[in-house]
């Protein structure tokens, strides 16, 4: 408790102290009162707001470009090639220089100024100060999707700060934080559950087990998951079995994350091990299985409050709800919903045929009778317009035409609600008193090149991928859609001989899943991009 306390307090204190920052950034030194609005234009708002809050050197915003030094001169002045050598080598002198000045580099989207989509600043301290500014001027680019950052001196209290500014950049995606390592390891802030970050890059920042224990904590608990990150980019640490086991952990109940890359770590066969047991079939623990029950109680007593209540489906059980089993549940669950098609089914037909019997009728009914009858009718039709296959009567038996059915159609589908399923309520296998989940099929790309992994480890990874294999075959041959499973493993450079057998068999298994091997030649064994 003392821990989180000094948590909220840390955050709220840094969001203060940013607050104040931008403040006085933005404000006229001479003046004090009058407040700069951002333009949209990066290089102007920047300048403007750095000299506002004091800053004698401010750095440069600049285009990033890439031009070739062929596409700088045109090619009928090939007469002065020795003058075009020496104003190469100039060019390429300042860039060097330039590299470790600090300043901001911005990729646009277009001509435009006002089109900033990402931002690189590499080699220069960013302070409290500095981000007081960025506070005010990030905020206003309409078209910031990235923000890449390398050696920027970050510290867990300034990282709070960037963590006040990222929500308030609507069109941001993707963060690289690199070369920044952080004493308490705060990188997990990054990925809570409020997130929205989809690509998030924490190279080579010193991050050692405990700090994935927190990252993998972040991706997913019983209580809380990640929904919004696609990639995370992890390589070039410390991260040694135990912290492999961490983010298994995190992978269990996580269903958004696609990319993980853990290469250049110190993962042997344990953390391996780990991570493959989470791509095939695994077994709940007590918590899990206790917290799966309660998520399928509770939904069911959502199903029974939408709908009126049934006494012969009550006494179909003898056991009190909170005794019955998950695998009960299940089968309950399958039942009511043919159940409760066929009662609806029997009710259309019934209520047809009154109407039917009403039209046939007419004769012998005065036309005063028949108006309460048709607008009874008519009530009738549109509480029912929810059963596509139903057929609506209207006056004297005459029945909806096609067009009016297309017409309804869509509003049914329309209205059809998409929720995001809890991993926990899967489609679950019981045997040997254990809950088996499918497994995490949603990862599709795992990079754990250059680690200590041996055959053992190896083995794990066949077992797991040919367990896919097989769910993804009998998904397909009952027509079933859902995830592909793991389409690219990178395995090169570990502790494994060259001539292994269990290698050559993941790349065989590998082959015809991975998109990008099909459709590039055959590369030398240790640049192989799958189960390489």
């Amino acid at each position: 408790m003392g821990k989180k306390g000094d948590r909220g307090a840390k955050d709220k204190s840094a969001a203060t102290n940013l607050e104040e920052e931008g403040k006085n950034a933005a404000k006229k030194p001479e003046h004090g009162e009058e407040e700069y609005q951002c333009t949209g234009i990066l290089e102007q708002d920047f300048n403007e707001l750095c000299s506002r809050a004091g800053f004698t050197k401010i750095p440069k915003v600049t285009v990033r470009m890439h031009p070739s030094i062929s596409n700088l001169f045109p090619p009928e002045e090939s007469n002065m090639l020795a003058e075009k050598e020496v104003l190469a080598s100039l060019i390429s002198i300042q860039s060097k220089y330039a590299y470790f000045q600090p300043r901001i580099l911005t990729e646009l989207e277009h001509d435009d100024p006002k089109s900033v989509r990402e931002i690189f600043l590499r080699g220069w301290k960013i302070e409290e100060k500095m981000l007081g500014v960025f506070s005010k001027c990030l905020p206003a680019l309409a078209n910031l999707q990235a923000i890449h950052l390398w050696k920027v001196g970050l510290t867990d209290l300034t990282l709070l700060s960037l963590l006040v500014i990222l929500p308030n950049c609507p069109t941001l995606r993707t963060l690289t934080l690199e070369g920044n390592p952080l004493a308490e390891g705060s990188f997990y802030k990054l990925i809570e559950e409020e997130s929205t970050l989809a690509h998030l890059s924490l190279r080579n920042n010193n991050i050692d087990d405990a700090h994935a224990k927190l990252i993998g904590q972040a991706l997913s608990s019983l209580t809380s998951c990640n929904k919004s990150l696609v990639s995370l980019n992890l390589s070039f640490n410390h991260i040694t079995d135990l912290g492999a086991g961490y983010l298994a952990e995190g992978l269990r109940l996580n269903r958004s994350l696609l990319c993980l890359s853990l290469a250049h770590n110190q993962i042997r066969d344990q953390g391996a091990l780990k991570l493959a047991e989470v791509l095939g079939p695994f077994a709940l623990t007590h918590t899990e299985v206790v917290e799966r029950r309660r998520l399928l109680l509770e939904k069911e007593s959502q199903e029974r409050s939408r709908s009126p209540p049934r006494h012969a489906e009550a006494k179909s059980s003898d056991r009190p709800s909170s005794l019955v089993s998950s695998t009960t549940i299940d089968k309950l669950q399958s039942a009511k919903l043919s159940k409760s098609a066929s009662k609806k089914k029997d009710l259309l037909k019934k209520e047809e045929k009154a109407q039917v019997g009403i039209a046939s009728a007419g004769g012998a009914v005065s036309s005063s009778a028949v108006a309460p009858a048709k607008k009874e009718d008519a009530k009738q039709a549109k509480k029912l317009v929810s059963t596509p296959e139903q057929k609506v009567v209207r006056g004297k038996g005459i029945k909806v035409s096609a067009k009016e059915k297309r017409s309804l159609l869509p509003e049914v589908e329309a209205t059809e609600p998409t929720e995001i399923v809890n991993p926990l309520l899967e489609q679950a296998e019981h045997h040997d008193g254990k809950v088996f989940l499918p497994g995490n099929r949603v990862l599709i790309n795992l990079n754990l090149t250059r680690n200590q992994i041996t055959e053992q480890g190896l083995k794990g990874f066949l077992a797991a991928m040919e367990s896919q294999q097989q769910a993804s075959k009998a998904g397909a041959a009952a027509g079933a859609k859902g995830n592909t499973g793991l389409l690219r493993l990178s395995l090169g450079k570990n502790h494994f001989p060259e001539e292994s057998t269990t290698f050559a068999k993941l790349q065989e298994l590998m082959l015809p899943r991975d998109p990008i091997l099909r459709q590039q030649p055959k590369a030398p064994d240790d640049e192989l991009p799958a189960a390489s």
